[in-house]
């Protein structure tokens, strides 16, 4: 198989054995139709190794372990069961001992498909195939989406609480006496209609936590600023993360992933990524979508147009050099637009998530948790700082709206 590919499933009980060349930890996760588990009782890995219609099973590290799906005994409700695996050592990455997935008929069939996902470097976790269940017929997808934050990564994705190991009790001493308050910093203003930057203080640094399973940061409430120093940021409507990593702006090739997928029992929809490029006044660029692949000389670029949604990861995927954009280009609004005029009330999920290029890595996600009956959405801009550095915001604005030219004066009037 290769990634996106799907399959339909010859056999009501079905095993997929992982191997690599080195030990790992395979899991399940049973999803709903929202992309989330119900409890934790769907995370099934070897600690926990049974659950409804799921099972593993240990290879001992001299055989591929592996999760066993009987389709006839997966509880209503639950439309995908995601197959994982990361590195048994720590902070192993798949560089080099890419996984193979094998999935096979348990019920006296022989091997129903295969799957290796290419060109691993960074990751520490991966959904590797995933089987899903499409219009009454289950089918095996081939999924490869990594994670550089390990399995913990995977789980609190989906839903799963992941408890970090609390730190060692340390040694009591004497309290150091009080650091002397710093004085305010103050920032230029912003570029947009020269509005001034609200005055703040600088932030200490936290104290470094015990060795744990790494999950996504959440932006703080109420709309505060983050940057990337502790790794993958989770947005929720309104907050912003600044694109800073050991304070220093982001300046390089990232990719801005948009997907869908159709609600439950819903047909499949037709959705349309795009980006509307602005100038500091707010002042229209350029559009790039699905009929114009890309804008201002190729430092925006789409990746093309996607008629159904279905397939797990991205379903459209717009690049951006940060480093090449004109100067006149300061702000970027990434939209969707349903142009066969279904309504988001259709879709069962949508979201958006930044990735940089060179890694892989996933640096920002957005996930879009309500819908309204309206054929347009405005997910997440990036706005440029008089300090150089690029600022993601998640918008989350439903408009009335099945082209992106709709979508040009109510995104200038959300910068």
């Amino acid at each position: 198989m290769t990634p996106g590919s799907n399959l339909p499933l010859n056999a009501v009980l079905v095993t997929v054995d992982v191997a690599a060349p080195v030990r790992l930890d395979v899991s399940a996760l049973l999803l709903t139709a929202d992309g989330k588990v119900r409890s934790d009782a769907d995370f099934i890995f070897f600690n926990q190794p049974s659950g409804p219609g799921v099972s593993y099973r240990s290879g001992g590290g001299a055989a591929p372990d592996s999760i066993t799906v009987d389709t006839g005994a997966v509880p209503p409700g639950i439309e995908r069961i995601v197959v994982t695996a990361s590195p048994d050592a720590a902070g192993q990455t798949f560089q080099g001992i890419e996984p193979t997935a094998t999935v096979r008929g348990s019920d006296g069939g022989g091997v129903i498909a295969s799957f290796t996902p290419p060109q691993l470097g960074s990751e520490t976790a991966l959904v590797i195939v995933e089987i899903y269940l499409r219009g009454g017929v289950w089918k095996v997808r081939a999924v490869g989406q990594g994670y550089a934050n390990g399995l913990a990564g995977i789980a609190t994705d989906f839903g799963v609480s992941v408890e970090e190991e609390p730190a060692p009790a340390a040694t009591a001493v004497a309290p150091a006496p009080p650091a002397p308050p710093a004085p305010p910093v103050s920032y230029p203003p912003s570029p947009w209609l020269g509005g001034a930057t609200t005055p703040t203080a600088p932030t200490p640094a936290a104290p470094v936590p015990a060795a744990a399973p790494a999950a996504p940061q959440a932006a703080p409430a109420g709309g505060g600023k983050i940057n990337l120093d502790k790794g993958r940021v989770s947005l929720q409507k309104n907050q912003t993360v600044s694109l800073v990593k050991g304070g220093r702006p982001l300046l390089s090739q990232v990719k801005m992933g948009l997907g869908w997928e159709p609600a439950f029992g819903g047909r499949d929809i037709d959705l349309d990524a795009s980006v509307i490029a602005y100038g500091p006044q707010r002042n229209h660029i350029d559009s790039c979508y699905f009929g114009k692949l890309s804008i201002l000389g190729g430092s925006v670029k789409h990746s093309g147009d996607n008629l159904t949604g279905e397939g797990a990861g991205d379903d459209e995927v717009i690049v951006v050099d940060l480093g090449r954009l004109p100067a006149e280009a300061t702000g970027l609004v990434f939209t969707v637009n349903s142009f066969s005029g279904q309504k988001f009330t259709d879709v069962a999920k949508a979201y958006c998530r930044l990735i940089d290029a060179a890694s892989g890595e996933e640096l920002v996600r957005f996930d879009l948790t309500s819908a309204e009956p309206q054929t347009g959405v405005m997910m997440a801009k990036l706005i440029k700082q008089f300090s150089g550095e690029w600022e993601m915001t998640a918008i989350g604005e439903f408009v009335k709206s099945r082209t992106v030219r709709g979508m040009v004066k109510p995104a200038a009037q959300a910068l």
